[in-house]
């Protein structure tokens, strides 16, 4: 489902700054923890979807050399954010972290645009 984000003056596109993602044919932008879409002059407000590319399952056994042990996400913690499902989760070398416990959950790869 996309919502119109209101008062937005930013144009988004390939050369405006912030990363692209690839979601349902289409590029959206992460901006400050959302993912934006330009439709014209419009942008809508898109979140990828739970889905069997990118689960939103616990996997306590997951290893990442995209950050050091004990690495915490959350606002400022130097990776994107980007809304999936009902939850924010980060961007770490090029696949979604989310942040459980005392471990990252693997939540899938992403296709950066």
């Amino acid at each position: 489902m996309a919502c119109h984000h209101g008062n937005h003056e930013h144009k988004h596109g390939p050369n405006c700054g912030h990363t692209g993602i690839m979601h349902k044919g289409h590029v959206d932008y992460l901006h400050d923890g959302h993912l934006h879409h330009q439709n014209g002059g419009t942008v809508e407000e898109h979140c990828l979807e739970v889905s069997g590319i990118n689960p939103a399952v616990c996997t306590p056994h997951h290893s990442c050399a995209g950050h050091e042990k004990g690495h915490k996400h959350g606002p400022n913690c130097g990776h994107a954010a980007i809304p999936h499902g009902d939850h924010i989760d980060y961007l770490v070398d090029g696949h979604l972290h989310h942040p459980h416990g005392d471990h990252c959950d693997d939540h899938g790869p992403v296709q950066r645009a």
